[in-house]
C-alpha cells in the first residue's frame, strides 16, 4: 500500500472545528475585504469628475490647429456637471462627508440593532443593498445624471448600510476565537483594510479613464454577491453547529419512531422497536422476539432552562465597560491620522502596506505582552517624531519617501488596527459582562463609531490647512497623535502596576 502523502497527512491533522474555524476566517475577511473595495472607486473616480480643464483646453488648441477634423470638445470631455465649476473641491467634499458622518451615526444605531437580529441575516441585507446603491452611483454615468441631489443621496444610502458590517464580522470573529492568540490572529485578519483598498484602486483604475460608471458597478455587484455567499455559508457561532447537528440527528434517525397517545389525560412517548433495527443486539432480540413490534413507555421528560437567555446590552450599559470610552476617543484620533494621511498624494497604497505589516505587528506584541493599552502607546509615541521625518525627508527624493511612508503607515495604523478589532472583541467579553456575549456588537459599533468621527474630520481639516502650508497639516496630525496617546495614560498605568503577564491582562475578560 502506497504511503499517504505528506500534505494528505497534514490536512487530516486537524479537526472538523479547527476547518469550520478556518473556513469562517477566510469568509469574514473576504465579506469585509469587498466592503472597502466598493468604497474605494469615489477616491479614484474624482480625478475623473473635474479634470485639469486647462490642460484639456490646451490639447484642444493643438488638436484644433492640427486638423480640423478631430476638435476636442472642452465643455463635454472636460469634467462631468455637477463638478465643473469652480466650487467642485466644495461639491467633492461635501460627498465625502456625507458618507463618513451618516457612516459615523448610523455605526451605532447598527451595533444595537445587530445585537438584537442574527448576524447571517443582519449581514446580508447590508451587503445587497450597499451592492445596490454603489451600483445606483455608476449608473450616474450610464444615465447622464447630473443632479448633486442624487449623488449625495446615493452616498448618504450607502454611508448607513455600510455600517452593519464591522459590528457583524467583528462580532462573529470574536464568537470563533478566544483571547489567547487574538492580537494575531485579528491582525492578520484586519488587513482585509488594506487588500480591500488595493483591489479596489486597481478595479476602479482599469476602468475610470473611459468609463467612470463602471469603476462603481463592478465593485457593486462584487459585494452583492458576497452577500449571497454569505447568507449561504456564514456560521456565526461554533454553538450554531452543534445545533445543527443535534437537529440532523434527530431528522435523520431512523432508529427510534415516536408517537404519543393519550391514556388517562396523560401523554407518554412510546418508544417502537422493529424488527431488523441496527440498535437491537442479539439479546434484545430474544427478549422482545422478531415477529411482533414492542412498545416500551417512557414518561415524559421536561427539561426547564436553570437561566434565562441574557439580554442585549444597552448603550449606556455598553458605555460602562472600563475603557471602552478611553479606546472609543483614541480610536478617534488615530482614525483622524489615519486617513488623513491616506488623503495625501498617490503613495496611499504604500501607506496600507505598511498598516498590515503594523497591524499583525500590534496583536503578536500585545499577545505576547498582555497590554493592549501599552502596544497601542508606544507605537503612537513613535508616530508623532515619524510623521515630522516624513515631512522632511520627503525633499530628498522618492525612495526615502516610500521608506518613511511604509514606516508612518505601521505605526499609525498598528493602534488603529488593535483597538477595531482585539481590543473591541476584548471589551465585548469583559468580566463585568458575567459571560453576557451579547454586547460584542453594540461595543465595537461605540468604538468604530466613535473613530469614524475622526475620519470625517481629519480630512476637513486637512483640507482647510492645507490652504496655508502642507506643515499645518503635520502639526495638526501631531497633535491628533498626542491626544490619543494622552488618552489611553490612565489605561497604560493600570496595566504596568499589574502583575499579570497572560495574554488579555490589559482588559479583562470572560471567554464564551
Amino acid at each position: 500500500m502506497a504511503p499517504v502523502p505528506p500534505g494528505i497527512r497534514f490536512l487530516a491533522s486537524f479537526n472538523r472545528e479547527q476547518w469550520y474555524r478556518a473556513f469562517t476566517f477566510v469568509l469574514t475577511f473576504l465579506l469585509y475585504t469587498s466592503f472597502h473595495l466598493s468604497r474605494k472607486p469615489i477616491s479614484i473616480v474624482k480625478s475623473e469628475l473635474h479634470k485639469n480643464c486647462t490642460q484639456s483646453k490646451e490639447l484642444a488648441t493643438v488638436s484644433s490647429k492640427s486638423s480640423q477634423e478631430h476638435v476636442l470638445h472642452v465643455g463635454e470631455d472636460c469634467s462631468w456637471k455637477p463638478f465643473d465649476k469652480e466650487n467642485y473641491k466644495q461639491l467633492l467634499g461635501a460627498m465625502d462627508l456625507s458618507f463618513l458622518f451618516v457612516y459615523a451615526v448610523g455605526m451605532y444605531l447598527s451595533g444595537i440593532i445587530g445585537e438584537r437580529l442574527p448576524i447571517r441575516l443582519f449581514l446580508t441585507m447590508g451587503m445587497l443593498t450597499s451592492g445596490l446603491f454603489t451600483c445606483l452611483f455608476g449608473l450616474g454615468y450610464v444615465f447622464n445624471i447630473h443632479s448633486l441631489s442624487f449623488y449625495i443621496f446615493v452616498q448618504i444610502a450607502n454611508g448607513l448600510v455600510q455600517t452593519t458590517g464591522w459590528p457583524s464580522v467583528v462580532t462573529c470573529i470574536g464568537n470563533w476565537f478566544g483571547k489567547g492568540r487574538r492580537g494575531l490572529i485579528m491582525g492578520l485578519w484586519n488587513s482585509h483594510t488594506s487588500v480591500g483598498n488595493i483591489l479596489g484602486s486597481l478595479i476602479a483604475g482599469y476602468y475610470v479613464s473611459w468609463n467612470w460608471g463602471l469603476s462603481f458597478i463592478v465593485p457593486g455587484i462584487i459585494i452583492a454577491v458576497m452577500g449571497i455567499i454569505c447568507f449561504l455559508f456564514l456560521i456565526e457561532h461554533p454553538n450554531d453547529l452543534k445545533n445543527a447537528g443535534t437537529q440532523n440527528g434527530a431528522i435523520n434517525s431512523h432508529k427510534l419512531h415516536k408517537s404519543w397517545t393519550g391514556i388517562n389525560g396523560h401523554k407518554e412517548l412510546y418508544l417502537q422497536y422493529k424488527q431488523g433495527a441496527k440498535s437491537q443486539s442479539s439479546d434484545t432480540e430474544l427478549l422482545l422476539g422478531q415477529e411482533r413490534e414492542v412498545c416500551v413507555p417512557v414518561q415524559q421528560v421536561v427539561v426547564v432552562k436553570s437561566e434565562a437567555e441574557p439580554s442585549a446590552i444597552s448603550f449606556r450599559g455598553a458605555l460602562c465597560i472600563p475603557g471602552v470610552v478611553e479606546f472609543s476617543f483614541c480610536l478617534l484620533f488615530a482614525k483622524l491620522l489615519s486617513l488623513t494621511q491616506k488623503k495625501r498624494g498617490d503613495l496611499s497604497t504604500l501607506f496600507d502596506v505598511g498598516g498590515i505589516v503594523g497591524g499583525i505587528l500590534a496583536g503578536v506584541v500585545s499577545d505576547k505582552l498582555g497590554k493592549r493599552a501599552t502596544t497601542c502607546a508606544v507605537m503612537l509615541l513613535l508616530a508623532a517624531p515619524t510623521l515630522y521625518g516624513f515631512s522632511m525627508i520627503s525633499q530628498f527624493g522618492q525612495g526615502p519617501t516610500i521608506a518613511m511612508l511604509l514606516v508612518c503607515g505601521g505605526l499609525v495604523n498598528g493602534p488603529y488596527a488593535l483597538i477595531t478589532t482585539a481590543v473591541s472583541a476584548d471589551l465585548g467579553t469583559h468580566k463585568s459582562l458575567k459571560g453576557n456575549a451579547r454586547a460584542l456588537s453594540t461595543v465595537t459599533a461605540i468604538i468604530d463609531g466613535t473613530g469614524s468621527v475622526g475620519a470625517a474630520i481629519g480630512p476637513l481639516l486637512a483640507g482647510l490647512l492645507s490652504a496655508q502650508s502642507w506643515d499645518q497639516v503635520f502639526y495638526m496630525l501631531m497633535a491628533a497623535d498626542f491626544l490619543a496617546l494622552l488618552l489611553l495614560l490612565r489605561l497604560v498605568l493600570k496595566e504596568l502596576r499589574s502583575n499579570k503577564s497572560r495574554p488579555g491582562a490589559a482588559v479583562e475578560l470572560k471567554e464564551h
